[in-house]
């Protein structure tokens, strides 16, 4: 929709006050930070020409300014030889030195390392330095620069050089633009919301804030929505809005008055529900999809995405359907939010395999591939680790950045588990649940204390760790309820009045009590998950004088019941 105000208009912008003629964001892939000169991404291409001794990096991506564009930057750092970004062949010509202006994104990695050198010039050879506002702090800024000191030239220049050797500098969004005094209204950075969050397609409703209204005809063409707020032909500071575009579309709007002219890209937000419990996900998707693409689900951090896979996982009482989902290596997270719990308990299952390891190359490497999240979606310690051992998998449970505990259970690659993690918030326990019989009893596989209680859980998380850290990892038939499909157990009362003494054990002697004293028998496990010793007794003792001293999880097994215990030996 063309929607005309007597005013100027203005939207998210990267052009603003007149026309932008040259234009440089650097473009959007920099794989293995390429030099200058060898970089191939650039937007501009002959007359254009782009040299320099720094390189291109997609790390530390330009935000915090209105057009920034949030992809490759360039990069200056040398602690032998001063580096230099230079940019040749712009035509300036048909604007007059008065009315020309610079703009650039810039980032130092310290105010006493800040003070880019910025020159122009005619012949790429002559060159005159210019004077700006340096960056006072460390994060990105926009820079300005004009009133007659760009030259009006077919073979303009323009040099970015690092300003000493201690200096680490980025340098994006650079563009040159025929300043018009008359065009005097100042844009801010727009504001997204979504009109309803649904599994369907929804939409959403842009609000960009402005001032220096009051005066002109302005005309203002959004590439989608309708056009509305506050009119600045008579209204000097308020907010244009933009309503009714669709959910994962981009949104430019282009205005213009006379020789001024604007341009705003709105990036699209996600309209994306909070599911209700309970929660069955088994992922009808396309195959070969992205996960993130799906209502249900959003991307987290970056990298490529959680994809479909063709078929279910099967497991002893659950009946699968649609498909599947798979991921390996690096790249990004998949976050699913559900209806926000802080009592009772929240359980959050699936069936999973590690179907292939060859690319975790060292042994006892361990990941986290699955937590849970609070109801804002950021990451909580509540988390399900995975590493190799040797030419087999297991499984662990952790609280923190490392895994505190790991079950002793073995598995190939392929072999497949039904794995179920829950928090109880009354106790503080998280738990983890391996191969538990559907309808039975079960017992926790690990369980752990957190160090700070979770105040409430919103959102479940499939993760993508290092290319060398994450197997390729296969999740089926998420469900995510306040009660489990089986009846619980503890380890504690799994096997009635179990008492595993002394511990820590010092005379090689441990001696193992239970309400009914029967035949048991006895496993050892140590650290990392390696069978130490297996035993059966009548009389309660275990010769443990062969095992070295260390951390160990018993494995108690009698009358058909099973519990393990942490045991150390001195």
């Amino acid at each position: 929709m063309k929607k005309i105000y007597s005013l100027l208009l203005l939207v998210i912008t990267s052009v603003s006050f007149g026309q932008t003629f040259y234009t440089e964001n650097m473009g959007t892939t920099a794989s293995g930070n390429p030099l200058i000169t060898a970089y191939t991404g650039f937007q501009n291409s002959s007359p254009i020409v782009y040299t320099g001794t720094g390189d291109m990096r997609t790390t530390t991506a330009s935000t915090g300014y209105v057009g920034a564009s949030g992809s490759v930057n360039v990069f200056l750092s040398n602690t032998t030889t001063a580096e230099f970004f230079q940019i040749d062949g712009i035509n300036s010509s048909a604007f007059t030195t008065a009315n020309l202006q610079l703009k650039f994104g810039y980032l130092a990695n310290s105010v006493a390392n800040a003070g880019l050198i910025v020159e122009v010039s005619t012949d790429a050879t002559n060159w005159t330095p210019l004077t700006y506002t340096t960056n006072t702090n460390t994060s990105w800024n926009l820079v300005t620069i004009g009133g007659g000191v760009i030259p009006s030239s077919t073979t303009l220049s323009i040099r970015f050089t690092q300003p000493n050797l201690a200096a680490q500098i980025r340098i994006d969004d650079v563009s040159v633009s025929n300043f018009d005094p008359s065009c005097t209204l100042v844009l801010g950075i727009a504001t997204t919301a979504c009109d309803a969050s649904t599994l369907n397609l929804d939409t959403y409703t842009a609000t960009i804030p402005y001032t220096g209204g009051g005066s002109g005809s302005y005309t203002i063409i959004p590439s989608s929505g309708t056009v509305g707020g506050d009119n600045p032909a008579s209204v000097a500071a308020g907010n244009i809005v933009i309503s009714g575009v669709a959910e994962g579309t981009a949104l430019t709007v282009n205005i213009t008055s006379g020789t001024c002219s604007y341009q705003s890209n709105v990036n699209s937000p996600e309209c994306k529900p909070v599911n209700t419990l309970p929660y069955l996900e088994s992922f009808p998707y396309s195959v070969g999809g992205s996960l993130n693409a799906e209502q249900k689900w959003s991307l987290v951090n970056s990298g490529d995405n959680i994809t479909i896979a063709a078929g279910s996982l099967a497991y002893p009482g659950i009946t699968a359907t649609g498909n599947s989902i798979t991921f390996v290596g690096t790249g990004g997270e998949s976050r699913s939010l559900f209806t926000s719990t802080n009592t009772g308990y929240v359980y959050a299952s699936f069936i999973v395999t590690a179907s292939d390891y060859t690319n975790v190359t060292a042994d006892l490497a361990n990941t986290y591939f699955a937590l849970f999240t609070d109801d804002t979606g950021a990451s909580t310690n509540a988390r399900i680790w995975i590493r190799k051992n040797a030419n087999q998998y297991q499984y662990g449970l952790g609280t923190g950045s490392a895994p505190t505990d790991w079950d002793p259970t073995l598995y190939n690659a392929g072999d497949v588990q039904y794995v179920v993690l829950s928090y109880d918030f009354t106790g503080n326990t998280l738990s983890l649940f391996i191969n538990p019989t559907i309808g039975g009893s079960a017992a926790p596989t690990v369980a752990v204390t957190p160090a700070t209680a979770f105040a409430n859980l919103g959102g479940f998380m499939f993760r993508q760790d290092g290319a060398t850290n994450t197997p390729t990892i296969i999740a089926d038939e998420l469900r995510i309820d306040a009660t489990p499909n089986f009846t619980l157990g503890t380890q504690q009362n799994e096997i009635t009045g179990l008492k595993v003494y002394p511990n820590p054990v010092s005379n090689g002697t441990l001696f193992i009590e239970t309400a009914a004293n029967a035949e048991k028998t006895v496993t050892v496990y140590d650290i990392l998950g390696k069978q130490v010793l297996n035993a059966t007794t009548s009389n309660n003792t275990i010769n443990v004088s062969s095992l070295r001293g260390g951390v160990y999880v018993v494995k108690v097994t009698e009358e058909g019941k099973t519990a393990t215990r942490k045991l150390v030996i001195n």
